[in-house]
């Protein structure tokens, strides 16, 4: 007897065996150099590796088992400031000690952005399926959650709904009495007075922000010191210009936005996805973690940590790491090239670094006091996995100065498993660090331990 395959069956047929081997293909490529040669201010960068299936291999998301958190270095103590939030992305305090997170996922593919092509339908199908696996499938709150440490125990007695009905937010920042919020498609502000708990306005727009496929949609926005200027990150819209590089148009990219008439400027270019941005205290220029491109090996690119200059352009797409020609682009453009500066330090390579806060002597010890605390927040693309924690990088004279320290882990269980994956990092009133932890749905407080008598 003759089967007569319906439609879907023949699709099933043909996409099934190609999803699996992309799911399987964690078997493949293995990183080649150890971790350490692709970190610090001259990083040892390979040649490239191209396969037809990309390396996928990612921690599973489990979550904390009961009271477990993670680790900080001897002298210090971890407490969980909230437990139980709803995939807490961003943390910011306020001038009076409140902080606001975050809870936040991207946005809703908007109409015609789906794949084209079976091949291109399969690859995102299994992205889509490692995302869920990660722990980066669930909707998004659209909220901001306020807490309040009422008796400075590092936790938090007071948990508010700050803000809702927004737009996959990300970043947060106050300016005199306005609060300034990046949603995935705009910059817009609302009325802050010291001490509110909740905010009934509705949101003004200030800056319309590229959108549309949102292949990188956060958005993240730190205010200069005399609050004139906001700077405003935003990722591109594919891994390397798949997408064509007309939908890129003012992406990969950190604008300047005039906070009084919403004018904005294109600050600096060919940033591929700086997710977060932070002003180094000593010479207040801008610093920005970079998250790099995919697919060339689990050695290449690695993620960085680079001061952000003002008309800078540092190589995204046609270029990698200076002058380092990605030829998977086209058309090339070699003058683009030539342009390409070098960023100040690796990071990694597929370290996903999504948040940065430097330190400050008024609550970390001297060994810590000076640098930057960034939640590398772990990617797909790596074998063996990287990240999963969250480092420190000395500074000196307001420029990097040694390797990183590992400052909080754990998050990565000894069987693989994701317990836990930090993402923004900000200092409280105190000096103390606070990590958002998209997967553990917490944030966490690190301290120096206090010393009895003190």
């Amino acid at each position: 007897m003759t089967r007569v395959l319906t439609p879907h069956a023949v699709h099933t047929a043909i996409f099934a065996p190609m999803l699996a081997a992309m799911l399987l293909s964690a078997c493949g490529e293995t990183a080649k150099l150890p971790a350490e040669a692709g970190i610090g201010q001259a990083p040892e960068l390979p040649p490239p590796v191209k396969t037809v299936i990309p390396t996928i291999h990612i921690a599973p998301a489990v979550g904390w088992a009961d009271t477990a958190g993670p680790t900080a270095p001897e002298g210090f103590v971890v407490t969980a400031f909230a437990r139980g939030l709803d995939h807490p992305r961003m943390v910011y305090t306020l001038p009076n000690g409140d902080v606001l997170v975050v809870e936040s996922n991207r946005p809703p593919k908007p109409d015609g952005s789906e794949a084209n092509g079976l091949t291109a339908k399969v690859r995102q199908k299994a992205m889509d399926i490692v995302q869920k696996r990660a722990g980066a499938g669930v909707p998004s709150a659209d909220r901001i959650t306020l807490l309040r440490d009422t008796d400075g125990d590092g936790v938090a007695e007071v948990r508010k709904v700050f803000i809702d009905k927004l737009t996959s937010p990300f970043g947060v920042v106050l300016v005199g009495r306005e609060l300034f919020i990046a949603n995935a498609d705009a910059l817009v502000k609302v009325p802050y007075t010291d001490g509110d708990t909740r905010i009934g306005a509705t949101p003004a727009k200030v800056t319309d922000l590229p959108a549309g496929i949102n292949h990188h949609w956060t958005k993240h926005v730190v205010a200069n010191r005399d609050g004139t200027k906001l700077y405003v990150t935003v990722g591109s819209n594919s891994n390397v210009g798949e997408n064509g590089l007309q939908v890129e148009d003012g992406r990969a990219s950190v604008w300047e936005v005039d906070a009084k008439t919403g004018q904005k400027r294109l600050f600096a270019s060919g940033l591929r996805n700086p997710v977060a941005v932070d002003w180094e205290p000593a010479t207040q220029a801008l610093w920005a973690v970079v998250n790099e491109r995919d697919e060339l090996g689990s050695d290449l690119v690695p993620d960085y940590l680079t001061s952000v200059k003002d008309g800078a352009f540092y190589g995204w797409p046609w270029s990698y790491y200076g002058n380092h020609v990605d030829t998977r682009v086209e058309p090339q453009r070699p003058d683009m090239v030539a342009k390409a500066i070098v960023p100040d330090y690796a990071l990694g390579s597929h370290r996903a670094p999504l948040g940065i806060a430097f330190s400050s002597p008024r609550g970390m010890p001297p060994e810590f006091a000076s640098g930057a605390f960034i939640g590398e927040h772990g990617s797909w693309n790596r074998k063996p996995l990287a990240g999963y924690k969250v480092v420190f990088v000395p500074f000196a004279n307001g420029r990097p100065s040694g390797q990183p320290v590992d400052f909080l882990t754990g998050f990565l269980s000894a069987d693989e498993k994701a317990q836990g994956r930090p993402v923004g990092v900000a200092l409280d009133k105190g000096g103390a660090l606070l990590v958002a932890d998209d997967v553990g749905n917490a944030v966490w407080r690190v301290a120096p331990q206090v010393k009895p008598g003190h």
